[in-house]
């Protein structure tokens, strides 16, 4: 089968849309079929795989939803992406977040393929779906297919767009985190209890929350330490940075961006994991990883996180935005191994669930089904003009 993976977002800067791509691409690779990645991307072309289709290189930040879209709004995509499509002739079109200015939009104009749609964003709002309704449905229109990647994202989209929305949750590579040889970090691997934090320091990840919350985590756990994993850049740590120092808040380590191999390394010197996030998460992705290591969680009490983690098995759920609470909870996890490790095998055994073997399948699955409702699919562009 030949199939296009379509992303709004700068390819393949760190982010979990372009993660996803990345695995659903290399696993249906595996499987034998023919798939690229239509993307715009910073990167040089040259330094892309060969199979990375580069349309747009200009890449423009814009603020969504508490965290930075990556995208690309070059009118010049239009025409590249007519020629691309009608020379490729694709069988199946994957467009993730395809409301998303411009690429996916041009990409849905031109394509004659059957057309799938991954929405993976939540909010509880959404004022650009509610103000460009009229425009937004005529694309809606043209997907064949319609994926969420939890019931909170379908939730999200289906407000505005009612239609069939097909479940298929993100996935993880449960090996690469829960292999039994995995070392720890040699210097935090030291007797200290190490709670794990993973995420960019964006508003809605909720870290000032658990910056507060360790200082008394602290006072109760002398031995405790805070590791801050993530793609953040060194401004964007320096309030967090003052803030410790001035509270005198010690035990708090920086580490910024980690490479694939290393992070797993950082979740298995991890004796707890916390998401801290205040909302828009559509999925628990991180808590997956810490899962699959055998980390127990403590996470907020949010759509997407508490529809993989059940409070009292895998994990805690406390409410977001609530420093004391969530030190409570992390501080009577750390105390407690006995039931950490409960939490821990119980983890293991959620997280087996969403492996990317599954997960793959589950997609073309659904690209077969789309296929067979559309015999004719390679008319079907014509139609709808």
């Amino acid at each position: 089968m030949k199939i296009a993976q379509v992303s709004p977002y700068d390819y393949p800067f760190p982010g979990g849309v372009t993660e996803h791509i990345s695995y659903l691409d290399r696993h249906l690779r595996e499987m034998g079929h023919d798939v690229k990645i239509i993307a715009p991307s910073s990167t040089p072309e040259e330094e892309l795989d060969s199979h990375v289709v580069r349309i747009g290189n200009v890449i423009v930040p814009v603020p969504f939803s508490g965290s930075v879209a990556r995208i690309s709004l070059s009118p010049r995509m239009y025409l590249r992406v007519k020629r691309l499509l009608q020379h490729e002739q694709f069988d199946v079109i994957h467009i993730h977040e395809p409301m998303t200015p411009a690429l996916p939009m041009a990409v849905l104009r031109h394509s004659k393929a059957v057309n799938v749609g991954t929405f993976h964003a939540y909010r509880n709002t959404h004022a650009a779906y509610e103000y460009g309704r009229p425009m937004f449905r005529y694309f809606v229109r043209r997907l064949d297919g319609r994926i969420a990647v939890s019931d909170a994202a379908r939730e999200s989209v289906a407000r505005y767009f009612p239609s069939e929305y097909r479940i298929i949750p993100n996935g993880i590579e449960t090996c690469r985190f829960g292999a039994t040889d995995i070392r720890p970090i040699e210097r935090f691997d030291d007797g200290m209890l190490n709670v794990l934090f993973v995420g960019r320091l964006e508003k809605r990840k909720g870290f000032k929350y658990l910056l507060r919350a360790f200082a008394y985590v602290r006072e109760r756990v002398p031995e405790a330490r805070l590791l801050v994993v993530g793609a953040y850049e060194r401004e964007e740590k320096a309030a967090f940075v003052r803030y410790a120092r001035y509270h005198h808040i010690r035990f708090v380590k920086f580490i910024g961006y980690v490479p694939a191999d290393e992070l797993a390394r950082y979740y298995h010197t991890a004796h707890l994991f916390c998401a801290p996030s205040t909302g828009f998460e559509s999925f628990g992705i991180v808590l997956l990883e810490a899962m699959a290591a055998g980390i127990p969680v403590v996470a907020s009490d949010i759509p997407g996180y508490n529809a993989v983690l059940t409070d009292g098995h895998e994990g805690l759920l406390v409410p977001p935005a609530d420093p004391p609470l969530l030190a409570e909870a992390i501080v009577a996890l750390l105390r407690d191994p006995q039931r950490r490790r409960y939490m821990s095998e119980r983890g293991r055994e959620k997280a087996a669930l969403y492996d990317w073997s599954i997960v793959t399948r589950q997609v073309y699955d659904y690209y077969l089904e789309l296929l067979e409702r559309q015999p004719n699919h390679a008319s079907k562009g014509l139609q709808h003009d």
